[in-house]
């Protein structure tokens, strides 16, 4: 019997064969259950021709498409595991992960094929195969992706994958450093989209979502993605993400469920086309990856789009717990309560459990749980312990039930021996209305240990000092807490995913490699 996620078509073919799977959003090219299930066969078939089989693992350094879609459920099929790799990063970056994965194949786009040949040059990879970009699919130009799958046999390839065979090596965003592979099984994926139906409204078999996030973001491939794969319902893949484009593609498609990072929907929130945009389709919209402003989400529902905020990570596939979207507003600043298939503890350094509002690590279990880090026993040891996932972020629960993410546990500053938690400060300093962006960290300091400094960048056509920002954060919370310094920036350096990268800017403001310790 076959477990993995590349059988996800099939069962849904023999049920509703003509039910749309997949749409471009770049060419408006539909595919059903049946055309994805014999595609992805086809796929499966000519890589298996070229070697790749149960276990090898095939990259992807490829923009969103429905094309990479297909490639992952043609791993899966054949009992491979697919990497996908954040096109962003830099040759070095690349290869490493190349290196670390021992990647045999590697997809691209043309976008991202100087970058992906630069980095494949003294790796495992022995073939580099181009999916063609949004533009070329709509000039119906030949591709070499299209020819690979005209090689292969749309049978069924006779492999049975078991639930626990990893499907993927998902790679951290890397805020901490080097990057670290978290090893998913086909089963964490399953039991992922269970977690996903059932929680908060759920997404069904007749929600229309639209992938508009990275794809090799585990957040936009499993927050949704995947989940309505398993399900039957629909996914609107968008090439590159515009908040016009995104309006005009939630419009076009009735698209009714939708993620993003906070980052998207703070440019979706400020392009002037959302204003009349037709919006009436989207049910909920969730936004994850990062903290999202509790202004963000009062504006987005002024606009009509009902926000909830939840919760994951890479490791847990990604769904943790969710934040109902009726609850968002009484409840914003919370991540609401644990999915269906995940236990949940608030828990101090010795792994017990602290009384409600106490400040702890959160630890979560459950079968969406990953296995490990690839090639990384230590690092594994350290995050697995006695059942239960160590997640390295700071959270409350209160007596109700509901979680609240106070920080990371690295990003906690200790200034005169008190404790400052820069979420906190973060969330009073983005009240400011001339704030569009704002990073709290910690600098070394002779006199505090550490002194805390905000980063902020100001919204366009603004103007406000560091005295004025210092005086009025003050004014709201705790002198220890307020920042005793502003720098300002255009823009806040962020990973594809949306999270700040803090190292890059303590570095920046300190100068210091030994501050650069998160």
């Amino acid at each position: 019997m076959d477990n993995g996620i590349g059988n996800w078509p099939t069962l849904h073919r023999v049920r509703h064969p003509h039910r749309v799977a997949l749409i471009d959003a770049t060419t408006g090219a539909e595919y059903t259950f049946e055309q994805l299930d014999l595609r992805t066969n086809a796929l499966a078939d000519a890589l298996r021709s070229r070697g790749i089989g149960r276990g090898d693992r095939v990259a992807l350094l490829t923009l969103n498409s429905t094309h990479m879609l297909e490639v992952v459920l043609a791993v899966a099929k054949l009992g491979a595991v697919a990497v996908p790799i954040n096109w962003r990063l830099q040759a070095p970056e690349v290869q490493y992960i190349l290196n670390d994965s021992g990647a045999r194949l590697l997809f691209v786009s043309p976008q991202t094929a100087a970058l992906a040949r630069a980095a494949a040059e003294g790796t495992e990879v022995s073939g580099i195969v181009e999916i063609p970009s949004g533009e070329q699919r709509a000039a119906g130009e030949p591709s070499e992706y299209e020819a690979l799958i005209a090689e292969g046999s749309d049978e069924r390839v006779p492999v049975d994958v078991a639930a626990d065979d990893l499907s993927m090596l998902m790679y951290t965003s890397g805020t901490t450093g080097f990057p670290k592979g978290a090893m998913l099984t086909h089963a964490n994926h399953h039991w992922n989209g269970i977690n996903n139906l059932t929680a908060g409204d759920g997404v069904g078999p007749r929600d229309v979502n639209i992938a508009s996030a990275p794809l090799f973001h585990i957040g936009a491939l499993g927050v949704i993605t995947l989940p309505l794969l398993y399900i039957g319902g629909t996914t609107v893949v968008l090439e590159t993400f515009t908040p016009d484009a995104w309006l005009d593609a939630v419009a076009k498609h009735r698209v009714s469920v939708a993620f993003a990072v906070p980052a998207m929907w703070a440019a979706i929130d400020a392009s002037p086309a959302v204003e009349t945009a037709d919006l009436s389709s989207l049910r909920f919209g969730i936004s994850g990856g990062a903290p999202c402003p509790v202004v963000l989400i009062e504006s987005l529902t002024r606009h009509g789009v009902r926000l909830c905020e939840g919760f994951g990570l890479t490791e847990t596939a990604p769904n943790v717990c969710v934040l109902e979207v009726d609850e968002a507003v009484a409840y914003a600043g919370s991540v609401g309560k644990p999915v269906l298939h995940v236990e949940m503890k608030v828990a101090d350094g010795e792994g017990d459990e602290v009384p409600p509002g106490v400040i702890g690590e959160l630890l979560v279990r459950g079968p969406n749980v990953f296995v490990g880090y690839w090639n990384k026993p230590e690092a594994t040891a350290e995050a697995l312990q006695d059942g239960w996932f160590h997640t390295g972020d700071l959270a409350t629960c209160d007596e109700a039930g509901y979680y609240r993410i106070v920080d990371r546990k690295k990003d906690m500053i200790v200034t005169g021996g008190e404790n400052v938690y820069a979420s906190e400060v973060e969330q009073t300093m983005y009240r400011h209305p001339a704030v569009a962006e704002v990073a709290v960290i910690g600098l070394p300091d002779e006199k505090w240990g550490e002194s805390v400094t905000a980063v902020v960048a100001a919204k366009p056509g603004s103007e406000v000092s560091e005295a004025e920002l210092i005086a009025w954060t003050r004014e709201r919370i705790a002198h220890f807490k307020s920042p005793r310094a502003v720098h300002f920036v255009d823009v806040l350096p962020r990973t594809a995913t949306g999270k700040v990268l803090k190292r890059e800017l303590r570095l920046r403001w300190s100068g210091d490699e030994s501050a650069v310790r998160r």
